[in-house]
């Protein structure tokens, strides 16, 4: 019987060998190249696992075993979706944990990529460091500062074990009516391109040869998303997600460029718009999207939906959902935003690839491009939050980062009745200051949309920061008396004495379509503070707006005007420039019209009779 047993030991021994190899599996393997990963793991995947990767659903709907059941591939945050109100960085850290570990339970164990809007910083979450608004960062014409930012908010981001951004929006806004123009850059598509430095800030510098690869270096940098793609800052009258009329040539030299450089940079995800292009919805757009950025541009990271993007194809939205999933889906589209009709988007869709629709080489593209991303961003390897990272949010380097980026957003339109009486910089020693006007003392308003919320919020107790008129106190003279008062009487100011007045007026927070606004003129009771105040003392008006807005009436009243944008929660920058610790240097990257009825009115345009051109902006030397 000896050799008998000794045929069965090696038999047995034999089987273990066979285990053993089978249970080492290529995909899980970090010392495989991207490629032999994403097609072992490819390979292994069911239609049903498939569909999961590119399904995307809203965190409220991430309950307990719903990831591992539907093989979810990426779960989102909307505007001002947190785990609770003022929620800490271990509560974020705990819930994207959670979601991980289900979705980690699995056959094949893939995990899931969360993605956040974090537009001017970690914005959504309390305490965060809040950037200015694109608007503000395109008059910096400072690309490594933008870069900075990026980093910022990288480590921001990381700090609530998130690893995806919606960021930065590349449009080119090219009508001021429309209620994203503070989202975009400029007016000009090559300040647009110089600013998207921002995604090697948010993602690393690619140090290989080959440029054009999605590149994420490790678990203290993010995933970057170029958005909108394409042409969502050209709609007709500045209509969200309305009609972009312009020829091909228009769309190529104007909205497409700096969808270039950031394919060249690596981002690792874009973001198809909700716009139209001459009639047609991009989310349906095969050309663009397939010929020309897959194949053209060889855009090789994954293509997202916005939200419910696929739904808004038809109007009204949602009407014909089969059409809207093989239109989507086909063309080209990889992973769908569907936050909350998730089941009927993988019934539908899973249906459609049994009947043939949709090939099965289109599913396996979007799946593969998916994959390449997580694998290129280690999410493997780290999928879990890193508490060391707990400190990065609202750290004070990156407070001293964003002060920085307001004192160069900052332009100055107007300084003193004439150019031989300059009333800025203001002394920081005088008797009698007056302070007014409602963005004075509300932090909720210096920072605008996107902030806390999605439509963002009013007031001083929504997330920490400094408000103008804090940072204005701190900067003068102990001697100094500063009176506040948002909205004086006529009688209250003449009777004051005071030697100077900064009158802070703007825009109320808004996102989207909320903000559009075919008038532009400067929200009441703006207009009556300026004349109030301005009539019988010296005064600096500073508008805190998403954009340029009607102010041609009031300029002649002003002794000195700065366009602030919206600025964050940093306000001392603005006190830092006001008082002359550092010089205004900011330039218009948008053209300030006259009038509404002279828009859409852009550098360049034939006929351009602005009140401030592109380019504008007076500068004043620090005070030594």
């Amino acid at each position: 019987m000896g050799s008998v047993h000794k045929a069965t030991f090696v038999l047995l021994m034999f089987c273990l060998a066979v285990l053993g190899r089978a249970e080492y599996l290529k995909y899980k393997d970090p010392k495989q190249s991207i490629g032999v990963r994403v097609k072992d793991l490819l390979g292994r995947m069911t239609l049903a696992e498939k569909i999961g990767q590119m399904t995307q659903i809203e965190r409220e709907n991430a309950t307990t075993g719903v990831l591992s059941k539907y093989f979810i591939g990426s779960v989102l945050s909307g505007g001002g979706s947190v785990p609770s109100s003022k929620a800490s960085v271990a509560a974020w850290q705990s819930m994207v944990n959670e979601m991980q570990k289900d979705a980690m339970s699995t056959r094949l164990g893939i995990p899931i990529i969360y993605g956040i809007d974090a537009v001017h910083g970690h914005n959504n979450v309390y305490k965060a460091t809040v950037f200015p608004h694109n608007v503000g960062l395109g008059a910096t014409r400072d690309p490594e500062l933008v870069k900075r930012i990026g980093e910022a908010t990288a480590l921001e981001v990381r700090a609530t074990g998130i690893p995806y951004v919606f960021a930065p929006c590349i449009a080119v806004c090219r009508d001021p009516r429309w209620g994203r123009c503070y989202e975009s850059y400029s007016e000009d598509p090559n300040v647009v391109r110089s600013m998207t430095t921002i995604i090697s800030g948010l993602q690393g510098d690619d140090p290989s040869e080959i440029k054009g690869r999605p590149y994420v270096g490790g678990s203290k940098k993010v995933a970057a998303c170029a958005k909108h793609y394409v042409g969502d800052g050209g709609t007709f009258m500045g209509i969200n997600e309305g009609n972009t009329i312009i020829d091909e040539h228009g769309m190529m030299t104007i909205h497409m460029p700096a969808y270039y450089n950031s394919i060249i940079r690596g981002v690792s995800t874009i973001m198809v718009s909700y716009n139209s292009w001459n009639g047609k919805k991009m989310h349906a757009n095969h050309h663009l999207i397939t010929d020309f950025l897959k194949n053209k541009l060889k855009f090789r990271g994954f293509v997202i939906s916005d939200w419910q993007g696929i739904d808004r194809i038809t109007t009204p939205e949602h009407l014909n959902y089969s059409y809207s999933i093989e239109a989507g889906v086909g063309a080209g589209i990889d992973m769908i935003m569907v936050p909350f009709a998730y089941t009927e988007f993988i019934d539908e869709l899973t249906s459609q690839v049994k009947k043939n629709i949709i090939p099965m080489s289109r599913i396996d593209d979007a799946v593969y491009r998916i994959l390449r991303v997580k694998f290129t961003m280690g999410l493997f390897e780290n999928p879990y939050a890193d508490p060391s990272l707990a400190g990065e949010l609202g750290k004070q380097e990156h407070r001293e980062i964003a002060r920085e980026a307001v004192r160069k957003s900052l332009v100055l339109l107007k300084n003193g009745k004439s150019a031989y009486t300059p009333l800025l910089p203001l002394p920081k020693k005088a008797g009698k200051i007056l302070v007014a006007g409602s963005h004075a003392d509300n932090l909720g308003n210096q920072c605008g949309g996107w902030t806390i919320t999605w439509q963002g919020l009013t007031g001083n107790d929504n997330t920490t920061g400094t408000t103008i008129l804090s940072a204005i106190k701190s900067t003068v003279d102990p001697s100094t008396q500063v009176v506040f008062s948002e909205n004086p009487d006529s009688a209250a100011v003449d009777s004051g004495k005071y030697d100077y007045a900064v009158v802070v007026i703007g825009e109320p927070p808004y996102a989207e379509t909320f903000g559009d606004n075919l008038n532009l003129t400067i929200p009441a009771p703006g207009p009556s503070v300026i004349q109030t105040v301005c009539k019988s003392v010296k005064c600096v008006v500073v508008l805190i707006s998403g954009r340029p807005l009607v102010v041609e009436p009031y300029i002649g009243a002003m002794d000195a005007f700065v366009a602030a944008w919206l600025p964050g929660t940093e306000g001392q920058g603005v006190a830092d420039v006001l008082f002359g610790d550092y010089g205004f240097t900011g330039k218009l990257a948008r053209t300030w019209f006259k009038s509404v009825d002279q828009l859409p009115m852009n550098v360049g345009d034939k006929h351009y009779d602005p009140l401030f051109p592109f380019g504008f902006g007076l500068t004043t030397q620090a005070k030594k």
